[in-house]
Formats: structure tokens, sequence, C-alpha cells
């Protein structure tokens, strides 16, 4: 039931928890409160009492027993708001005035229990007292009745308890409307966990609402699942890829094969396993690109990073193709800015530039100029090559960086289409941000590294 598992849920018992505590700390600072003002209410008593006696005492120092009764009757007639209550004993032990009737109250503080006739029938009222030995040796008593301290004592214990109570019913009532509310709340997230568990990869959390805490740790698990949907999207693609893509090469190395086992001659013979083996080497390089992007895909590779110098991996990938651009009639030329660090990998990023600058050798014709730039501008690394060739339609620029996809005229060419998606999988490793744009004429492949990752 709802109920039950909204009582059941940590924010339910959260809530009581709470509860519980504030609820001790409550009946914790009302019962100190309640002891402090009647200490205060049986001090203020007891200052009293003193005073009285006191006066009293004047009164029988400087006008001996008779004026001290004509005190003590102008003072029951004076009706004041601390009523006294008054006996006198004389030294021999005679009551000369009492309003005790047969109780003796003796000297010192005491407290007494005297039976009185009020309205509503008779009743007993404690006083406190405060007995003291005069100048002639005769004792004075006077005393107070205690109604009001202990009728504010009970009025502060009913207002502890009711508020004790008060506050753990509205922190179980706060508690119940907290556990409902993130109940509903978690079963949404629970709904669109369980359609992402049925397939529906496309789906996403919801945001709980409860706290900055729970959206951070849902907007996290919504950039895990969208990761997650990449990769699975990656592979789906990769499997589509590897049916389409290897089935022409793998019918090739079957027909070779095939015409092998029909060979009538050694040479023959010897001469078609040597391209099958040429064959089967070239579909063993397109798997391990694809298992080397699917690795890189994954994440793997960070624990390698480290500061590398930029420009010097770029002059030693210049200086190797420098040759081969002359040898095929084009001009590779070089502007790589000094002392350039970035975090990363040195030999991926070598990848990145050996796979651009022999795209550019292969895909243009002799006489053209191609150009390794590295450079920084606004706090940003940006390494580039581009040429003046051909370049690419704006239309294909974002298929290119997809395994296997290849241009029309390059379909005769060697290769698998996987160059530029291995470019594409590095620089995602390195959190860089790689552009393809037209170079008016030509191709210009940028790589924009993050700032803050890099120095000069």
């Amino acid at each position: 039931m709802h109920w039950a598992s909204t009582f059941r849920s940590g924010a339910f018992r959260f809530a009581l928890l709470l509860a519980a505590v504030f609820a001790a700390g409550s009946t914790a600072v009302l019962i100190v409160v309640e002891r402090s003002i009647s200490d205060y209410a049986l001090e203020a008593t007891a200052g009293s009492l003193q005073s009285e006696a006191a006066i009293l005492s004047g009164e029988q120092r400087e006008g001996g027993r008779a004026d001290l009764l004509k005190a003590i009757s102008r003072h029951r007639r004076a009706g004041t708001e601390q009523q006294f209550r008054y006996l006198l004993v004389d030294k021999g032990g005679v009551v000369l005035t009492t309003d005790f009737g047969t109780v003796r109250p003796g000297l010192g503080w005491g407290s007494v229990r005297v039976a009185e006739n009020a309205g509503t029938g008779p009743s007993v009222e404690t006083f406190k007292s405060l007995g003291v030995r005069l100048a002639d040796s005769s004792l004075l008593v006077v005393a107070t009745d205690t109604y009001d301290i202990q009728a504010l004592r009970r009025e502060l214990d009913d207002f502890t308890i009711l508020c004790g109570v008060g506050i753990t019913l509205f922190a179980l009532i706060g508690g119940y409307l907290v556990g409902s509310l993130f109940m509903r709340r978690l079963e949404r997230v629970n709904l669109s966990v369980g359609r992402i568990m049925e397939g529906s990869l496309a789906e996403r959390l919801p945001t709980i609402g409860i706290s900055p805490e729970f959206d951070r740790l849902t907007a996290n698990l919504n950039r895990m699942l969208e990761r997650i949907g990449a990769l699975m999207e990656g592979l789906r693609q990769v499997s589509t890829d590897i049916a389409h893509d290897l089935r022409t090469p793998l019918t090739r190395l079957r027909q070779q094969l095939e015409s092998v086992q029909e060979a009538r001659s050694i040479e023959a013979y010897d001469s078609g396993v040597e391209v099958a083996l040429i064959q089967t080497d070239e579909i063993l390089a397109i798997f391990r690109a694809l298992l080397r992007i699917g690795t890189l895909e994954g994440g793997a590779g960070r624990q390698r990073f480290e500061r590398v110098h930029l420009s010097e991996i770029m002059d030693r990938v210049f200086q190797a193709y420098q040759p081969v651009a002359e040898d095929e009639g084009k001009m590779l030329t070089a502007e790589h800015a000094r002392k350039t660090v970035v975090e990363g990998d040195g030999e991926l990023l070598a990848q990145i530039f050996t796979n651009l600058i022999d795209n550019a050798l292969v895909h243009t014709p002799p006489g053209t100029r191609i150009v390794s730039r590295l450079e920084m501008r606004q706090g940003r690394v940006i390494a580039s090559v581009a040429d003046d060739g051909p370049g690419i339609a704006a239309s294909d620029r974002p298929n290119v960086v997809k395994r296997f996809y290849r241009l029309d005229r390059s379909r005769n060419l060697p290769g698998a289409g996987l160059g530029l998606a291995l470019v594409a999988a590095i620089a995602a490793l390195h959190d860089a941000h790689l552009e393809l744009e037209d170079n008016r004429p030509g191709l210009a492949v940028r790589l924009i590294f993050p700032p803050g990752t890099a120095t000069h």
C-alpha cells in the first residue's frame, strides 16, 4: 500500500529522527524553563516572607508587643496581593494570635498544611512559613500560600507535555508529506529505469527535486545513460558496418582462395597464396582499427595522459612525411608554435596528425600545398592540417568521421574509411573539438584543445 511504503521510506524515517531530536530538545528546554520559573517564584516568596518578618520585628523593637499586634492586625486588613498568615506565641508558649488553627509552625523555614473552608467545600492548602525569635523571646511565624506557584508549575508541566506531543505530531505529519512527495518522485524515476531496462535507451531520468545533491546525481546518471547510449549506438553501427563493408574484402579473399585451389602450377599457387595473405592482412588491419576506435570511444587511455610537447610531436610527423610529399610532387610545410604543451597521450596525438597528413597526401593531386599548423589563440591550442586540394563537400563533412564512410571519388583508392573515424575518437578522448572546414580551396581539419589544458 502507498501509505505503508511511505512510512517505510527513508525520508519518513529521517523526518521521524528529526522529530525525536526536536521533541527531546524542546522538552529539555521547557523543563529547564519550568524549573527556573519555579525556583524564581520560590525565591521571591522567601524574600517576601523575610521582608514581612523584618518589618514586624522592627515594630516589636520600637513599640513593644502592643504595637506588634496592631501591626499584624493592620497587615491582615490591608488585603495586599500576597496575603500573609501570622502566628505569635510569647516566651511562655501562650498563643497571642494565630491564623493556623491548631497547627503550630516552628522556627526557621517550614511548610504548613492548613485545612480551609472554601465555597466549594473543605480543602487543604500548603503554606511556606518562616519563624523568627523576637527581642522579647516570643516566636513570630509569617507564612504565605504556595497555590500560585503550584498552579504555575502544573500549567508549565501541561504546556511542556502538549508542546512535546504537538512537535512530534507535526514532525510525523511533515515526515509523511515529505515521504509521500519523495516516493512519488522516486516512483517516476523507477518507471523511467524500468523503461530503460526494457530497451528504451532514449529514456532519461526525471529530476527528483528534493535537493541539489539529488539533482546532480540525476544529471550524472543521465550523462552516463547518454554515454551508454552512444556506445550502444556505436556498437550497433560497427556491427552494421562490418556486415556491409567487410563483405567485399572477404568475398574477394574467398574468390582468391578458390582460384588458388584451382591453380595448375606451383607458380600460380604461390602467387595466389601471396595475394590472399595480403588481403588477409588488410582485413586484420581493419579489425585492429575498429578495436582501437572502440577502445578509445570507451574512454580507455586516459590513465596514460601526461604533459606532452605537441610542437615536438607535430615536428616529428612533419619531418617523416616531408620526403613522401616531395616524391609525390606535393609541398608540405609547417608553421608550428614553439614549446606548446598539452595534457594527453603523445602516441595517440601523433596518430592524429599522421592520419591527417596521410589523408591529405592520398586524396589530393600533384602540386597540392599542404600546411601543418600549430598556434595559440585566446588561451587555446589549435592544431590543424590544411590543403588546397579538391576538398570535401559540406554535406559530406559530418559523415567522413564515421566508420567505413568513403567519398565516391575515393573508392578506388586503398583504405577502409577508418582514418578520420580514428582521428575523431582520439580527439574526443582528449576533449578536443574537431572541425572540418572549407579552406577555399581545399579542406582544413582543425583540432581545438579545451582551455586550461595547454601551456605555451
